[in-house]
């Protein structure tokens, strides 16, 4: 093992792999340890939300994920043998209107192959022991093979589970509780099952059981069980034969109990150390939000700590990511709270009363789209964020998440937000009305010039109509409106997906201001 690094990331679980390759495509120097001596042959966790499937679109790995995995196009919900509400994820407002269902270690693999594809390989057997902060470094010692070695860091990052070892050397405490009630899962072939492979089934009953469809028709079954030493698969059957009795449940594997937390780290910053994915927050299973949470931790995480550690971005960014992110741990600990309260032992009184909450919850199609667009982790916004900049916006504002439903222009098959594929910052200088070709072809040639090209990948002219040939592509009218386009209007995309920036006049005051306040 070298004697240094400018990142070390201990944990290669989805979070941790993600992180270290995109850190590793940046150049940036990356190290990734983990404490066991192969890739884990199964693990409980199964779904892919529209957000993380985003992505992995952006990193061009979708294709591999969407071979082998199966979608989930919506998520019933029910209770007392009937059907209190349902969640269609096609009018979630992604491109991808489905989960994916598929088993983690099968996205861990899609990960680590997209690692390897970037220069970095996972170092096993290799158990963080020891952090000492040095103030320009941290000394990290790391048992390997049955030897102590000693690794010098610039920045280490923990994304190593609940048990962080990170976490625990930098002296961060997790905030919450242990949820009291435990869980189990296992896999299981459901024999004569008459409805869709494609949806998610949620049961509300005495034993709260959850099935998310797999590949070959399997399905993962989530039970509350009734006892410690009941049968699980019986706990599960008494429960989904209530709605289907000529199910049958075969070729059961993996049965396992496991305990669960609400917990989010105090800190997610501790001078050179770091934390994401379960080692900085830890919810409820029953919404699938952990890990997928944990892969955009890794995302918002990367293209910063890449910039502070080529010399080109403050370590101000570094606390933009606890300010981003943190809140959104406390709010999928929270959603995992409420769900665990609906899952709660109830008088037969109070069910009912539940039941007849969701019915109408669920009836509003206000409160449905809100749920849905929650279930596939669309509704994060950093609009608080020190590192966005511009006027709030009615359509599209700084902080939130630029959307993928936007084409580029008519009869075009090509999105907008495809444009913005980098490593990079990609600035749109869009004209949204005739008549600004002059002050466009202007706007263009001035941001070119005062653009740092470490932050600024690119520079895109677009237009509604011909501009004097300075659009180097043309949008739609439609499209311009989905974005809010005035005359004319910037977007500075980040590249996690997110708007950094958003200008509707003093565009070039603007544009260095946001510069600035990544640099400084």
């Amino acid at each position: 093992m070298d004697d240094s690094v400018s990142v070390l990331v201990v944990g290669a679980g989805p979070t941790g792999l993600l992180l270290a390759a995109e850190l590793l495509r940046r150049g940036v120097e990356t190290r990734i340890v983990d404490a066991h001596p192969a890739p884990l042959h199964w693990d409980r966790a199964t779904v892919i939300h529209p957000r993380s499937l985003e992505v992995f679109e952006s990193l061009g790995i979708l294709e591999p994920l969407l071979a082998v995995g199966v979608k989930q196009r919506a998520v019933r919900i029910h209770s007392a043998g009937r059907l209190l509400g349902e969640m269609d994820l096609a009018t979630c407002g992604s491109r991808f209107g489905f989960n994916i269902g598929i088993s983690e270690e099968v996205t861990e693999g899609i990960l680590g192959d997209y690692l390897v594809q970037q220069g970095g390989e996972v170092l096993r057997f290799s158990t963080l022991v020891g952090l000492r902060d040095r103030g320009d470094s941290v000394l990290a010692t790391i048992q390997c093979n049955g030897r102590e070695e000693q690794l010098s860091a610039q920045w280490v990052v923990g994304c190593d589970g609940y048990h962080s070892a990170v976490r625990e050397l930098a002296g961060i405490e997790m905030v919450g509780h242990d949820i009291a009630k435990p869980w189990a899962v296992f896999d299981v072939t459901l024999a004569g099952w008459p409805q869709s492979h494609e949806v998610t089934y949620a049961y509300l009953d005495d034993i709260p059981t959850i099935l998310t469809s797999l590949p070959q028709r399997r399905w993962r079954a989530y039970v509350r069980p009734q006892g410690p030493d009941t049968d699980l698969v019986a706990d599960a059957a008494s429960t989904v034969q209530r709605y289907q009795p000529d199910v049958a449940f075969e070729d059961v594997a993996h049965p396992t109990r496991f305990h669960c937390h609400a917990k989010v780290a105090a800190r997610y910053r501790a001078g050179r150390v770091l934390l994401a994915g379960d080692a900085a927050h830890v919810c409820s299973p029953a919404q699938g939000h952990g890990m997928n949470s944990g892969l955009q931790d890794a995302f918002n995480l990367a293209w910063k700590l890449a910039l502070v550690c080529r010399g080109q971005g403050s370590q101000a960014l570094l606390d933009s990511y606890e300010a981003e992110r943190h809140p959104v741990g406390e709010q999928i600990v929270a959603s995992g709270e409420a769900a665990e309260d609906l899952q709660g032992e109830h008088t037969a009184a109070e069910r009912r009363v539940r039941d007849d909450m969701l019915l109408a919850a669920f009836a509003d199609p206000g409160t449905r789209h809100h749920e849905t667009v929650a279930e596939a982790e669309l509704d994060i916004d950093y609009g608080g964020s020190p590192v966005v900049s511009g006027q709030p916006h009615a359509v599209l504002g700084p902080g939130q998440r630029f959307p993928g439903t936007v084409e580029l222009a008519e009869g075009e098959r090509r999105m907008l937000h495809e444009m913005t594929f980098r490593t990079g910052h990609t600035a749109l200088l869009i004209a949204g009305t005739p008549g600004s070709g002059t002050q466009l072809e202007a706007l263009d040639s001035q941001i070119r010039d005062l653009r740092d090209d470490a932050l600024i990948e690119e520079v895109l002219p677009l237009a509604t109509g011909d501009v004097n040939g300075i659009a180097q592509q043309r949008i739609s009218r439609a499209a311009a409106d989905l974005l809010g386009i005035g005359d004319i209007t910037l977007l500075v995309v980040r590249p996690d997906g997110y708007l950094g920036l958003r200008a509707d006049s003093d565009h070039l005051n603007a544009f260095l201001n946001y510069q600035m306040r990544l640099r400084e």
